[in-house]
């Protein structure tokens, strides 16, 4: 049986056989990957994700019932 968790398909799999050391490697080159996307384009990460999150609040907005609506 497998003990693995079920991941999404667009997950990446991190190969369980990797040393703590080789593991820590790949988290400080993500860490080092971050920062400097974020020193390059933060403001513009900024600003798509307040775009992103005030698209999902309107959809949400407008998903909603109106106050005037009347349901029994």
């Amino acid at each position: 049986m497998n003990t693995r968790p079920k991941l999404p398909a667009a997950a990446v799999l991190i190969p369980d056989w990797w040393t703590p050391e080789q593991a820590l490697a790949v988290f400080e080159l993500l860490n080092d990957l971050r920062d400097t996307l974020w020193a390059i384009h933060g403001r513009q990460i900024q600003d798509l994700l307040q775009h992103q999150k005030g698209s999902i609040i309107s959809d949400l907005q407008h998903s909603e019932p109106k106050s005037d609506d009347q349901s029994f």
